[in-house]
């Protein structure tokens, strides 16, 4: 509801003295505290001395505006003067305004909650102008807007002189009120610069640390590749006497010495897998192991893989099938990685299947080029929270099958990194007690672009002139879940924009050239581009007026406050995704 207070006429100086005192007065008795009485009666003294310099005449009405959440302390200025003909430039203060015109309005605009502005050519212009009432001034309601109506008194014509020395003194308020605000924001500069400086101290320290953790694992790679090769040889040494003795090509052995050979034999073949799978783990990781593509056929891989596995189908109660589907193509990548591969995932299988079966099929999806294999059991399982474990390096489920089957606690490890140079990956699903299932999923085509592969990690955009906060984003969250990409200004950033197209935008105000406002009006003018969401983050105050040339509901985050922990909740709130974590 709005509850008008008293109406006042513009016709002459003194009339615009006398609404700039009457606006003071009323927010007085409403409430405001000093310093805003002052920016309510300036404000209206420049649109007042605007209605009467170009209209030669005017009228103020000031009300309470109770129809929004919190009430509005509102002036009505209006007019019936020629109009303005721009009235967007005269509210920014370009040129064309007449003049004065918008040095006022701009100047009014920044000082109230609330600026609107009507504008008619030959029917005068309205600007409204509105403060939201201080929490002190409690609940208002007619009866107690009508009785500060009748407690205003008629406005005496004062001395000039003592209006200049009450204007004078409300400007030197001000410049002190300034003044203090500079020394703090001074001080706070002061600190963000020192708190910058140990960040980055910091964080050298640690990049430090990562680079001494790089060579402690590129120094395990070689030992392990150098100490696997030095074990092989007296392995192979070990079986190939074993099998001279097994075969008995110098004599007969007891029933016992055949026993402890088999044993021997047993372990020369275990510790052998396990060094392979350490040489080729270090393969990996020292990015030399080859790859090499030729073309092939899934039948002719099933074939040989039910020939090479058949020795560890030692459970009549487990049945072992292959089911490929006559519609996958020819693939062409390296089927000597992919049959070890399968090797490693259909022996898991196998080994902790008790009785039921183990199907092994292949098909292919035509939508994207990609052949998916798929190694079914009705095994024990796998718990949900050990899913992701049992592709870490030497690890090994706690289960009551677990004492009676041989392992390295290597397989999947090296599975996951094969299938990653082979452009594909592998997934699990899995129920405790129902048995699981492990796909691969590879090209058909080595090195072949699927049509759409779908990005795993999001991408983050920082558009900044300052370097140092790209590097402290991308210590905060460039790992995990996000890429993080950046721009140096705002003309860069929109060409960044609109060839990585980012799930999520970080965009500085301040900026040479091209800055944060214009952006935003690029973005918003591009409808490819409007739906990526923008979070501001600025070293400027944030200020009900800041807000006001901004879109609506869009996210504010304050330089001063960045931190991991605020990083990771506007990630959380605004794409849905945690810091280091999955949605």
């Amino acid at each position: 509801m709005n509850w008008p207070i008293t109406t006042m006429q513009i016709e002459s100086e003194a009339d615009v003295v006398a609404v700039r005192q009457r606006a003071r007065h009323l927010a007085e008795l409403l409430g405001f505290e000093r310093r805003d009485q002052t920016r309510i009666a300036t404000a209206v003294s420049e649109i007042a001395r605007n209605a009467f310099s170009f209209a030669k005449n005017g009228r103020a009405e000031f009300a309470v505006d109770d129809t929004q959440k919190r009430p509005i302390f509102n002036i009505r200025i209006s007019d019936s003067g020629k109009g303005i003909a721009d009235l967007d430039a005269a509210l920014e203060g370009r040129p064309g305004s007449a003049e004065g015109t918008g040095r006022g309005m701009m100047g009014a605009k920044r000082l109230v909650d609330r600026f609107e502005a009507k504008s008619e050519s030959g029917k005068g212009t309205i600007i409204d102008l509105g403060q939201i009432l201080p929490l002190k001034a409690g609940k208002l309601s007619r009866a107690k807007v009508a009785e500060i109506a009748r407690a205003l008194q008629p406005v005496r014509s004062e001395d000039p002189m003592a209006i200049m020395r009450e204007q004078n003194r409300e400007l030197m308020q001000s410049l002190e009120e300034l003044r203090q605000r500079r020394s703090e924001n001074e001080q706070l500069s002061r600190e963000l610069a020192d708190t910058n400086r140990g960040v980055v101290a910091l964080y050298a320290e640690l990049n430090g640390q990562a680079d001494k953790l790089k060579q402690a694992s590129e120094l395990k790679t070689r030992f392990l590749s150098n100490m696997s090769h030095e074990f092989r040889t007296p392995l192979n040494s070990i079986l190939a006497l074993s099998r001279l003795l097994l075969d008995r090509i110098d004599g007969p052995l007891t029933t016992e010495q055949q026993k402890q050979v088999t044993y021997i034999r047993r372990s020369a073949e275990g510790l052998l897998e396990l060094v392979n799978d350490l040489l080729d783990l270090a393969k990996v990781e020292a990015g030399k192991i080859d790859i090499r593509p030729t073309a092939f056929t899934v039948e002719g891989l099933f074939g040989a893989l039910r020939g090479a596995l058949k020795p560890l189908q030692t459970n009549a109660a487990v049945e072992l099938t292959f089911d490929s589907q006559s519609d996958v193509p020819e693939l062409f990548t390296d089927e000597q990685k992919v049959s070890q591969v399968l090797r490693n995932l259909i022996s898991n299988a196998l080994k902790f299947t008790e009785e039921g079966e183990v199907t092994v099929s292949a098909v292919c999806d035509s939508s994207d080029g990609r052949v998916m294999f798929s190694v079914r059991d009705t095994g024990i399982g796998i718990a949900r929270e050990d899913q992701k474990r049992i592709f870490d390096e030497f690890s090994q489920l706690d289960s009551r099958l677990q004492t009676s089957v041989k392992g390295t606690g290597l397989g999947l490890s090296l599975s996951r990194d094969l299938a990653g140079l082979l452009g594909g990956e592998i997934t699990v699903e899995s129920v405790v007690g129902q048995g699981s299932v492990f796909r691969l999923i590879i090209p058909a085509r080595l090195g072949q672009r699927t049509t759409e592969p779908p990005r795993s990690r999001r991408r983050v955009l920082v558009i900044d002139d300052d370097e140092t906060f790209h590097y402290l984003v991308r210590q905060f969250i460039g790992s995990g879940l996000y890429d993080v990409i950046a721009a140096a200004n705002g003309r860069s950033g929109l060409k960044r924009v609109r060839n990585d197209h980012p799930d999520l935008i970080f965009l500085d105000l301040q900026m040479p050239d091209m800055d944060g406002f214009a952006v935003l009006s690029e973005l918003a003018a591009d409808p490819g581009l409007r739906s990526i969401p923008v979070v501001i983050w600025t070293a400027l105050r944030v200020t009900p007026e800041l807000k006001a040339r901004l879109p609506a509901g869009i996210r504010i985050v304050s330089k001063t406050d960045m931190s991991a922990e605020a990083l990771g909740s506007v990630l959380r709130d605004v794409t849905g995704t945690e810091l280091h974590g999955a949605a």
